[in-house]
């Protein structure tokens, strides 16, 4: 059996500032070491006490390097560095189940730590067949169109609360935070955080045995629409013969399957960096 993880840093434990969130932040050590440890638990249970014979670890925030090499075991394999396709899912295809650590809110949450939708200084609003989506939705669907359940999504609360129960019920939510704002919230100690994992990584894994865990399914061709932060960014979206401009910041395409509209999405965020990097140089 083939599991397969993707981790994020800003809804796991303790993680409450910026500087835990960048290559050079002062707290960015910090953050290293707890994605490491949460995901190394993650990746024992599976192994060593549930039989999985491999794990597939997407390291999927920012520059995609934060889990310590040197501390990954042998039946693991790492996919890290970014820009890469499919970002925070590459290499799931094929993998049996799916696992969403560290987690966060979708951008405009009230009470959750650094709420964003795949590009805090880019994206606003995402919606795939007129449903709002967060990273662990948008993310859901492409694999279940690949076949590849979410079995289990631990993160901050008030994304558990939400969007895991209303559209992933039978997935197991694990609330590793409860944030009091943007920037605070209350964990519990890392003994008891990885004591939730365990069990939780167990009830996943009963309940895929169990045949109760499902792939999350749309309909196709997806209709897509993103109103970005800023309306330069959909003048620059526009460009492209296929997309529409509804008004200023929002814009709207149809793609065939979610897998073409997650790369399309891709393309305009990252074109949307660019933008940003031209006009602030």
């Amino acid at each position: 059996m083939r599991a397969f993880i993707s981790l994020d840093l800003e809804g796991l434990p303790y993680i409450v500032s910026r500087e835990n969130l960048f290559v050079k932040g002062a707290l960015y050590a910090e953050a290293r070491k707890i994605a490491t440890e949460v995901v190394r638990v993650v990746a024992e249970t599976l192994h060593h006490e549930l039989g999985v014979d491999e794990v597939v670890i997407a390291d999927s925030h920012g520059p995609m390097v934060n889990i310590l090499v040197d501390e990954t075991p042998d039946y693991v394999r790492l996919v890290r560095g970014f820009p890469r396709p499919l970002s925070m899912v590459a290499g799931a295809k094929g993998s049996d189940f799916a696992i969403f650590l560290g987690y966060h809110a979708k951008a405009g949450t009230g009470h959750a730590t650094f709420d964003h939708t795949y590009s805090g200084a880019t994206v606003d609003r995402l919606e795939i067949n007129g449903v709002e989506v967060s990273e662990t939705l948008l993310n859901a669907y492409l694999l279940g169109e690949w076949n590849v359940p979410v079995a289990m999504v631990a993160g901050d609360r008030a994304l558990i609360e939400a969007d895991v129960k209303t559209h992933l019920p039978w997935a197991v939510g694990v609330p590793l935070k409860e944030s009091f704002g943007r920037y605070s919230a209350v964990s519990p100690g890392m003994e008891g955080i990885k004591k939730l994992l365990r069990e939780g990584t167990v009830e996943a894994f009963r309940r895929v045995e169990r045949g109760e865990v499902k792939p999350l399914e749309t309909e196709r061709p997806v209709e897509v629409k993103l109103r970005f932060l800023n309306s330069a960014y959909a003048e620059v979206a526009e460009l492209l013969p296929f997309v529409e401009r509804l008004d200023g910041k929002t814009v709207r395409f149809e793609a065939e399957s979610v897998e073409e509209a997650y790369k399309t999405f891709e393309v305009l965020v990252l074109a949307s960096a660019g933008v940003n990097s031209i006009v602030n140089r």
